[in-house]
């Protein structure tokens, strides 16, 4: 089966997306940072018949027009996944890395709408307090576009804690490639600040699981640097039995093609 490409207006922008499949299943996905909707590509194509499929473009990424400047309220989001989809139909929500944060947040506002979350190496669920200072106060933002004008500040102290060994080097690799360049430290502060808002607590998933349980998959790799395993442990501990986590033999990138026939065997179980 094919997937196909379309756009929906937002107020200026226009947000691009995937649709493919046609099965009775609702599936939305979120890519991670840097990447975009033909991620999910490979899900339509085995899975077609039983999912009806759509992943959409975040704010700069993908082909998304976005005009908005730096800022996405979620509940804009479900409005649109609301023009996209059948009223009264229940959905289920995939997201990987940023995009698992996406999903989560949308769990907490229509809890009763979604049926189920397949979350990999999701981000959203340890608080980075240094990534909310940076997106969610004034002086922290400022702090944070000035760091991504002039990174020396930043990228010389990281590179000497990753050359006396106090940290991974294959995380000093991911700094390096996301900060190394203007291009690219400049589309990070767009594309961190602009979704600040999609910060969902502990408190407000636990609450929307006791409101409407539903199977919530968390999927990590064994050697993540980048979101380890350990990130999912605290709340697997407090949500209980409704939620599982699985650990596969895998770093960060968990959408590579390798892993797509255990994704979807994971999607039908």
């Amino acid at each position: 089966m094919d997937t196909g490409s379309y756009y929906i207006s937002y107020q200026h922008s226009r947000i691009h997306y995937r649709r493919g499949g046609e099965g009775q299943r609702w599936l939305f996905c979120f890519h991670g940072y840097g990447e975009d909707a033909e991620s999910f590509d490979f899900l339509v194509k085995q899975l077609g018949s039983q999912f009806t499929l759509i992943a959409i473009d975040l704010p700069y990424h993908g082909k998304t027009e976005w005009k908005e400047g730096l800022f996405f309220d979620p509940l804009a989001l479900v409005s649109l996944i609301h023009e996209l989809k059948p009223a009264h139909i229940p959905m289920q929500l995939m997201g990987y890395s940023m995009g698992g944060r996406v999903a989560l947040q949308l769990y907490t506002l229509v809890p009763h709408e979604i049926s189920g979350l397949f979350l990999f190496a999701p981000d959203g669920l340890h608080r980075n307090p240094w990534q909310r200072i940076a997106t969610n106060t004034k002086a922290g933002n400022h702090l944070f576009k000035f760091l991504m004008q002039y990174p020396g500040w930043i990228l010389y102290p990281l590179r000497f804690a990753g050359r006396i060994g106090l940290y991974n080097r294959n995380l000093l690799r991911f700094i390096d490639h996301y900060l190394g360049k203007a291009d690219e430290r400049s589309i990070l502060y767009k594309r961190w600040t602009t979704l600040r808002y999609f910060k969902a607590t502990e408190q407000a998933l636990i609450k929307a699981l006791q409101t409407n349980p539903v199977r919530v998959e968390l999927v990590f790799g064994r050697y993540d640097n980048v979101i380890p395993a350990k990130h999912g442990i605290p709340f697997r501990q407090e949500a209980g039995d409704m939620v599982r986590v699985t650990v596969w033999e895998a770093g960060h990138q968990l959408l590579k093609q390798k892993h797509h026939a255990r994704i979807c065997e994971l999607l039908v179980q």
